[in-house]
C-alpha cells in the first residue's frame, strides 16, 4: 500500500505531544511492514523554533516539513503551510489510502476535501481533539457546522483511541459503523536496557533517600499540575523526604506555576528540568517512586504507559480515558480532588507500591499496548478500506 499520513506536527518535534510519537512510531513500523510511507507534515519544532530541514527519511518514512506561516498562529491551532495545498492536489491520487492525524485544523480539512474530490479514501484520528467542551468552544462548533459535520461524514473510518473517544465521536453524529477503536501502542524495546537507579537524584541534587513524584507532559493548564502542587503542599506537612519533579516542555504555564509554588513557600521541595527525551526521560521514570497525571482533560497519555514499562506505578484522574486500564491494574484512579489526589500519593509512599507493582506494570503494558498486535489491526483496517 502506499499511504499517506497528514500531521501538524512529527518527528523530532517531541514537545508537541503524545500525537507526534504516535504517528511517528505508526509510520515507521508501517514501512518496516513493506508499505510505502509519505509523512506531510509542518516545520513547526515548538512554539517559538523550526525545524530546518524540507525532507528527511525516517527509517523508510519519506517526511516532507512544509513552511508553516507562523510560530504564533500555529501554537493558537492555525498551523497552515500554504505548500501542502500544491502538493495535495498534485500528489493525492497517487495514494492507495489518507491517514489524517488531526482534526479541526486547516491540513486536515484541505486534506479531506482533496482525497474526497480525487476519490481517496481517508480515516480520521482526532487523537483527543473531538471534544467541544475545551478550548475555543465557540470556534469548535462553528467549525463542525461549516465543515467538521461533513468531514467526519466523509471520512471512511474515524479512528478512537478509547471507548471515551468513541462517545465523543457518536456525539457528533458520527455513525456507529465508522468508528474503529485503536489504542495507542509503544515501542517495547525502548525500555529493555533501563537506566541504572539513581543517575537522574545525582544530575538533579536530589539526596539517595528522597522520594520522587513526578510529572511528565507539557506544563499546560489542562495537565492540572496546579492541582497537583497543591495537594502536594499538604502532602510534605506529612511526609518530608519528598521532591516533586515537574518534567516538560512550557506551554504557557510555567510561569504561574512558579507563582503558586513561591506562595505556598515550596520553592526548595519542587524541581523543573525543562523538556527530557530518550534517555534522559527514562532516568526520570526510574528513580521516580510514582508518576502523577492530574490532568483536567486527557485521552490516551502514552506516558502511563511509559512510566510502567519503567516499573513505576501511577496515579491519574478519571478524567483521563485511559482511566479503565489503570484502575487496580497500574495504580491507581482519582477523582480532580485536591484531598484525594494527596490521600493517592500519600499511600503509593507511605505502601512503597512501586516494589510491590514493579513486575505487573510493565507486563500488562507489553501484553497489551505493544506495536505488533495494534499495527496488524491498522493494516487490516487499511486493507478493509481500500477494498470497499
Amino acid at each position: 500500500m502506499k499511504i499517506l499520513y497528514v500531521v501538524s506536527g512529527f518527528a523530532p518535534a517531541w514537545g508537541l505531544g503524545g500525537g507526534v510519537r504516535a504517528s511517528y512510531e505508526l509510520s515507521k513500523e508501517m514501512a518496516s511492514r513493506g508499505h510505502d510511507v509519505v509523512v506531510y507534515t509542518t516545520d513547526i519544532f515548538d512554539h517559538k523554533t523550526r525545524i530546518n530541514y524540507e525532507h528527511k527519511n525516517w527509517d523508510g518514512v519519506k517526511t516532507y516539513y512544509f513552511k508553516t506561516i507562523s510560530n504564533h498562529l500555529a501554537k493558537k491551532q492555525f498551523n497552515f503551510p500554504p505548500q501542502i495545498m500544491y502538493h495535495l492536489m498534485k500528489n493525492i491520487s497517487s495514494f492507495d489510502i489518507v491517514h489524517i492525524h488531526e482534526y479541526r485544523t486547516v491540513n486536515s480539512t484541505l486534506t479531506a476535501y482533496f482525497a474526497k474530490k480525487k476519490g481517496i479514501p481517508y480515516i480520521i484520528q482526532a487523537h483527543g481533539s473531538v471534544s467541544t467542551t475545551i478550548g475555543m468552544i465557540k470556534l469548535k462548533k462553528l467549525y463542525d457546522l461549516l465543515i467538521g459535520h461533513n468531514i467526519l461524514k466523509n471520512a471512511s473510518k474515524v479512528v478512537a483511541l478509547n471507548e471515551m473517544e468513541v462517545g465523543q465521536y457518536l456525539e457528533m453524529g458520527v455513525d456507529e459503523n465508522q468508528i474503529e477503536i485503536v489504542p495507542n501502542g509503544i515501542n517495547v524495546s525502548d525500555f529493555k536496557n533501563l537506566p541504572t537507579k539513581g543517575i537522574f537524584k545525582r544530575k538533579y541534587g536530589i539526596k539517595e533517600d528522597e522520594k520522587i513524584i513526578l510529572f511528565l507532559g507539557r506544563i499546560n493548564k489542562i495537565k492540572g499540575i496546579d492541582l497537583l502542587i497543591s495537594a502536594f503542599s499538604d502532602l510534605i506537612q506529612k511526609f518530608q523526604n519528598v521532591k516533586l519533579v515537574i518534567v516538560g516542555p512550557d506551554d504557557g504555564f510555567r510561569s504561574i506555576l512558579e507563582r503558586q509554588i513561591k506562595d505556598l513557600t515550596i520553592e526548595n521541595s519542587v524541581v523543573f528540568t525543562g523538556p527530557l527525551y530518550e534517555h534522559d526521560k527514562l532516568e526520570a521514570y526510574v528513580d521516580a517512586d510514582v508518576y502523577v497525571l492530574p490532568s483536567r482533560y486527557e485521552m490516551f497519555p502514552n506516558t502511563v504507559l511509559e512510566s510502567c514499562l519503567c516499573g513505576t506505578p501511577v496515579i491519574i484522574t478519571d478524567r483521563c480515558g485511559i482511566s479503565d486500564i489503570v484502575d487496580n491494574n497500574l495504580g491507581s484512579v482519582v477523582k480532580f480532588d485536591k484531598n484525594e489526589l494527596e490521600c493517592a500519593v500519600l499511600r503509593f509512599l507511605n505502601e512503597d507500591l512501586k516494589h510491590n507493582m514493579f513486575f505487573s506494570c510493565s507486563s500488562i503494558v507489553k501484553t497489551n499496548f505493544s506495536w505488533s498486535s495494534i499495527l496488524s489491526q491498522i493494516e487490516h483496517l487499511y486493507e478493509n478500506v481500500i477494498r470497499y
